[in-house]
């Protein structure tokens, strides 16, 4: 099955009928995006793609309304960080007492709480206007030149470690 295929499943479309524009984007992004030797703006897209999609889900659920006067609410941030937060503690519960998900049992709770916090993760960043697939690409390509992240730097005394 290729990623625009379970992309649509997911998103319960028609196989029989034309793919959108976004769906063609989104297959095409996901394609490159686990081909490894394909150009990392095609990571960076395809995160963009994902976070746009969390957002755009989170507004059709109506967390951005008011829902007795359907008026546009006005996020509070401090409060959408502290929800990432809250379920990557709900991940470390589910690592921690080594549980399986309430609410998709096949999967590990860990798994599914990271889930939740990229979900909301995709939702903020796309809701304050962020880049964040660039900032994810340039980040890890900084990281990758980091003097504390080398390995024999590690290993000296008060070397990087946890």
């Amino acid at each position: 099955m290729d990623a625009g295929t379970s992309y649509d499943i997911m998103m319960g479309a028609d196989h029989d009928a034309p793919k959108d524009g976004l769906s063609i984007a989104i297959d095409r992004a996901m394609a490159a995006a686990n081909d490894n030797a394909a150009p990392a703006y095609t990571h960076a897209a395809t995160i963009n793609i994902f976070a746009a999609d969390c957002h755009a889900r989170s507004r059709k659920a109506g967390w951005y309304t008011d829902l007795t006067t359907g008026k546009a609410l006005d996020r509070n941030v401090p409060e959408m960080l502290c929800l990432i937060h809250s379920e990557i503690s709900e991940a470390m519960e589910g690592f921690r007492k080594k549980l399986q998900d309430d609410k998709l049992p096949h999967r590990k709770m860990m798994e599914v709480e990271l889930a939740d916090a990229m979900i909301r993760i995709g939702d903020l960043a796309t809701f304050m206007g962020y880049d964040l697939g660039g900032a994810i690409v340039e980040k890890m390509a900084y990281n990758d030149n980091r003097e504390d992240h080398k390995i024999e730097n590690r290993l000296k005394a008060g070397g990087k470690g946890f």
